[in-house]
């Protein structure tokens, strides 16, 4: 299977990540807001909801840009953009004089533990590239992952899913 990921923490012993590709079955922004008794647009129901990744799926992650922030409660990472997970966050998404530029809601994270990503890179399970913010926040899900490897100059029908060495 094919993803697009955003590795968004990494430390010694553990790693934190979202999918960036694959909208919520049957979710929309609206739909949560309403069931936080948070107002929302009815442009909100036009805004998919992500699976960040199988692990706490109940609980949701804002990532953004970083020209809106909460002190105390985002974290800053990459070239401009942030991570969010309080309902504030969720309210200002669809603030546009008060929120982000560009956010999206995902619910869930992916994680790995202690040299588990690097082992994975060493295999050649991942391709990596440079987080550009005009990819993560592109509504179009089902081309991101071509998109993605085509920023690295990657004929996606060249790869192959056999890892090896030369």
């Amino acid at each position: 299977e094919h993803a697009v990921s955003l590795v968004c923490a990494h430390g010694p012993d553990h790693a934190m990540g979202l999918r960036l590709d694959r909208p919520a079955p049957g979710v929309d922004l609206k739909a949560v807001l309403s069931k936080l008794d948070t107002p929302a647009p009815d442009s909100a129901s036009t805004r998919k909801v992500l699976v960040g990744g199988p692990v706490e799926r109940e609980r949701g992650f804002v990532l953004h840009t970083a020209d809106w922030m909460i002190e105390d409660a985002s974290m800053l990472f990459g070239e401009g953009l942030a991570m969010t997970g309080t309902r504030e966050a969720l309210a200002a998404m669809v603030d546009p004089l008060k929120g982000p530029r560009q956010s999206i809601l995902l619910l869930g994270y992916a994680g790995w533990g202690d040299g588990q990503l690097e082992d994975e890179l060493g295999e050649n399970v991942w391709l990596t590239a440079d987080a550009d913010p005009g990819l993560i926040f592109d509504t179009d899900y089902d081309a991101k992952w071509a998109r993605a490897v085509a920023t690295l100059g990657v004929d996606p029908a060249q790869l192959s899913g056999q890892a090896g060495r030369a």
